[in-house]
């Protein structure tokens, strides 16, 4: 195999955690967003606590989300160098 150069195999794989990793971020910042609105709506919160607790949980679930990403490919990219 050429050094420096991906096979097509390497290139497949590197596609789907691609894919992996922001299907997985998406679903953990709406979790995030998700608990933080119930929450809201479950005490009853009104007024601009209430826009400040939605305006929190989608800034909660889009740390979280990037999180995710940013792990999950260097994880993927640390495999990769090991040659697992």
């Amino acid at each position: 195999m050429d050094m420096g150069r991906e096979s097509r195999w390497e290139k497949d794989a590197m596609t789907v955690e691609i894919v992996f990793a922001l299907v997985t971020a998406v679903a953990l910042a709406a979790a995030v967003f998700a608990v933080v609105v119930t929450l809201a709506l479950a005490f009853d919160v009104s007024g601009s606590a209430k826009k400040g607790m939605f305006v929190g949980g989608v800034l909660l679930g889009a740390t979280a989300g990037v999180w995710r990403l940013v792990r999950v490919l260097l994880r993927f990219d640390e495999q990769r160098r090991l040659g697992r």
